[in-house]
């Protein structure tokens, strides 16, 4: 029985229920579903059907409705992707292409000796303070997002666990004599 703090897979794809699912999304669900395979939570009819179902599915409750009886942290589920990651990318073309050429337009001076030379080179260096601006607003983003001095985790030592959770391992490569013979 879940209780009142656990939250499943299944929860963060309904509250987007009417979104239609992209590809990426079902991959990550049939992910899902082959973790719960291998940890004998599913049948090998069960993944097939459930993963014809997913290839079917639409939406995120469609999605929802594939893995509702998951638990998330069994399938080690991944953040779900930014919505404005789009909107994002877009501010930042317009940032680099046309927001330069605006201001070097309106920087540019008038009159009757301004030359195309003139008008070239302005734009020139704008648009080359612009890039410049935005490679050090990238660079120190990164480097603020990530902690310094601080290494990953490093998983817990003896055997990793097998299917049935003894420490056999999932599979293994067939061994070689050791005599230095073979019958090739």
């Amino acid at each position: 029985m879940a209780g009142p703090g656990d939250e499943t897979a299944a929860a963060e794809l309904r509250n987007r229920g009417h979104l239609r699912a992209s590809h990426a999304d079902r991959e990550q669900v049939i992910g899902t579903l082959k973790v719960a395979f291998v940890q004998g939570r599913l049948t090998e009819e069960e993944l097939g059907a459930r993963v014809d179902q997913v290839y079917a599915s639409r939406t995120y409750a469609e999605l929802a409705e594939v893995i509702g009886d998951i638990p998330a942290e069994l399938a080690g589920a991944q953040a779900p992707r930014d919505p404005w990651r789009a909107t994002k990318i877009a501010w930042r073309v317009v940032y680099a292409m046309f927001l330069p050429g605006i201001v070097a337009i309106i920087l540019a001076p008038g009159g009757p000796r301004t030359t195309g030379g003139d008008i070239v080179v302005l734009t020139a260096v704008v648009y080359l303070l612009f890039w410049i601006l935005g490679v050090s607003m990238m660079i120190a983003s990164r480097s603020a997002k990530r902690p310094r001095g601080q290494l990953p985790p490093r998983p817990a030592p003896g055997p990793a666990p097998g299917p049935a959770g003894n420490g056999t391992p999932l599979c293994s490569a067939p061994s070689r004599p050791r005599g230095g013979t073979s019958n090739d």
